[in-house]
């Protein structure tokens, strides 16, 4: 087991309105997920702000895609991109604070790592995670 992060598909990291953006080549993905048109796709599970699709939130707080039954993310082979970051989202990795705040809540993130050990394992994931 990684002492840094090990995932328990507890769905903290998918609770809030938060802004899992959508391009067109993921959209696509999940409509050929679900096997059903674009437009029935982003009209059962999506929402349009600003100019761009965002995956909708439940009346339980939760990403319309994660299911507590599996638990986990009932869309996991092609979950939206930024889901693959957590927990290392820049604000994690760039922030102190935020990075404490992942590590109070996210039962994933080893409770006795350091922000720097956190940091370098970020960095040793690869571009998407910050390496230069």
């Amino acid at each position: 087991m990684d002492p840094v992060f090990n995932c328990q598909q507890c769905g903290w990291c998918c609770q809030g309105e938060g802004g899992i953006a959508l391009d067109d080549r993921r959209i696509e993905l999940l409509a050929a997920f679900f096997n059903l048109p674009v437009e029935r796709m982003l009209d059962r599970f999506c929402h349009r702000r600003n100019g761009r699709w965002y995956v909708a939130i439940g009346r339980d707080g939760y990403c319309l895609f994660y299911d507590p039954a599996i638990p986990g993310c009932g869309v996991h082979p092609v979950k939206p991109e930024i889901c693959d970051l957590w927990p290392y989202f820049p604000g994690n990795v760039e922030n102190r604070e935020g990075f404490e705040v992942a590590q109070n809540n996210c039962p994933g993130i080893g409770r006795e790592v350091t922000h720097e050990a956190f940091v370098a394992h970020a960095r040793r994931q690869g571009p998407a995670f910050g390496k230069e």
